[in-house]
């Protein structure tokens, strides 16, 4: 495939990600808010606990044998057929380990309703083994289209078909549990027809030493990711209580929304587009570069605006009962942008050979987070909330500064991008601030939300409209591919580079 074929591929990618992304946002967002008012913070927290279990088993399970098929140059049946017989074996094994652990799970964690909850999940963590191999085919092959499509399908039938009837009929946490299963469910059957691959076992064959070692280090890396990412969740249900799991478990799924679903629309773009480009680090790096420059010009500026709107958006959204969430939201949506650029560097380590720096780079960050959560735990979700941002920012920085040197770039090529998009945050601050201002006298979180989110739009016109100069030329680039108002002329013989590399 040609670097232009190529190029063209990805695009189609990026706007089908991009449309379906905003679809699945609007999607989940709705599902949340509903089944967060039905249930609240107690249900809510036996669920998160849950997924914190699911999700631990799923890293182990989930893609760690079908990772490598988006990594080869070339796949053929043997390669496909070899990695689904691993994968069935390790999500198997797994599943079932989760469900014999669920009543020790119960025990730990001094609440019954974990046993029933976990033993329900262990059904979707097979489920999601089983659907890897043809999800990462389908990433493999830029069909983000279909990819897309099976989400909001999946979604919709697992949480609104399923979800709210069962917790409006009193089915408690397990209404979350059955909807999960029901999503995983649907996932594996749409994806398998929208990618069907032979199913035969094929336990050794000649490219198999290689997927196996990718699968072991796929397998690590999602060890560490997993304690950085859920610890803190399984500390609060262990130290306080599920009611608490529940409110900080409402603000840290809301405020990853939005890096959830930029990260499922760029990330496996980046690393499939990437393992075609391992041999040309020079469009490798100013592929990466334009994504990050598009992280630190536009999701800065917007993870200040949830911020500041954080606690009129939980008190119109979920109502009274989860005000304390409020602060742990506005917190974490503050840590968007160091979350995406860490998840938009990872591909560059994998595609250049580095794989194993994801976990290596985390271990003493998790070293250092253990006890910090640990200590702080009794002091309630906000000192927990206040160590998980220290982590994701730190994540971040050593993530970015090994893609840099993987890249032999030096650091000086981010500045204009962050300093772009700090200008840009302060102009929505002062925007924000002054909406709510207005419309101070006015004590209905709907009315703040709205004065607040005008200021941030108005902020934002005027950028577009008048100066988008000030955006750069990476980031307007890439916005003039679904605004074409927003694209500038080309200068004759200029060959394309991204902002900050030197001519």
């Amino acid at each position: 495939m040609t670097t232009r074929a190529l190029a063209a591929l990805a695009e189609r990618a990026i706007k089908w990600s991009a449309a379906t992304t905003v679809a699945r946002f609007v999607l989940q967002l709705g599902a949340q808010v509903a089944l967060a008012r039905i249930l609240g913070p107690d249900n809510y927290g036996v669920y998160g606990i849950g997924v914190a279990v699911l999700t631990f088993v799923s890293f182990l399970s989930g893609s760690s044998f079908s990772w490598n098929l988006m990594l080869l140059p070339t796949v053929d049946d043997d390669d496909i057929r070899f990695s689904f017989t691993w994968q069935m074996l390790a999500g198997s094994g797994c599943a079932l380990a989760m469900y014999a652990a669920a009543p020790a799970l119960a025990v730990f964690f001094a609440d019954a309703r974990v046993e029933g909850m976990v033993q329900l999940l262990s059904v979707a963590s097979l489920l999601t083994a089983a659907s890897a191999p043809a999800t990462c085919l389908l990433q493999r092959d830029l069909n983000f289209r279909s990819l897309g499509l099976i989400q909001l399908a999946s979604y919709a039938v697992g949480y609104l078909l399923v979800g709210v009837p069962m917790a409006l009929q009193g089915y408690g946490p397990y209404a979350l549990g059955a909807a999960c299963v029901v999503q995983s469910a649907m996932v594996l059957v749409t994806s398998y027809l929208a990618r069907p691959h032979p199913l035969r076992p094929l336990f050794s064959h000649a490219g198999g030493s290689a997927a196996l070692s990718t699968g072991r280090t796929v397998f690590v890396t999602n060890v560490v990711n997993w304690f950085l990412s859920n610890i803190d969740r399984v500390l609060i249900g262990r130290v306080l209580n599920a009611h608490a799991v529940g409110l900080y478990n409402v603000a840290y799924n809301l405020a990853a929304i939005p890096n959830t679903l930029l990260l499922g629309a760029l990330q496996p773009t980046l690393l499939a587009t990437g393992a075609k480009l391992q041999h040309d680090r020079d469009r490798l790096g100013q592929g990466w570069l334009i994504a990050l420059s598009c992280v630190f010009v536009l999701a800065l500026p917007a993870a200040v605006v949830f911020a500041l709107l954080s606690d009129d958006l939980v008190r119109l959204l979920y109502g009274p009962a989860w005000s304390e969430s409020a602060w742990v939201l506005g917190l974490l949506f503050l840590c968007l942008p160091a979350w995406a650029s860490w998840g938009i560097s990872t591909p560059v380590l994998w595609n250049t050979g580095r794989k194993h720096l994801e976990y290596m780079l985390q271990l003493p960050l998790l070293a250092v987070a253990l006890p910090a959560w640990w200590i702080v735990a009794p002091d309630g979700i906000r000192a927990v909330a206040v160590v998980s941002a220290l982590i994701i920012f730190a994540r971040a920085a050593v993530i970015i500064g090994a893609a840099l040197r993987a890249l032999h770039l030096r650091a000086a090529v981010l500045v204009a991008p962050a300093l772009r998009g700090a200008g840009l945050s302060l102009a929505c601050t002062l925007a924000v601030l002054g909406g709510q201002h207005l419309v101070g006298r006015f004590s209905q979180p709907a009315v703040g939300l709205a004065g607040g989110t005008c200021g941030a739009l108005a902020v934002l016109a005027l950028v577009l409209g008048a100066w988008p100069q000030l955006l750069g030329s990476d980031t307007r680039a890439v916005l003039a591919r679904f605004l074409p108002f927003l694209r500038v002329p080309a200068v004759v013989g200029a060959a394309p580079r991204a902002e900050g590399l030197p001519r």
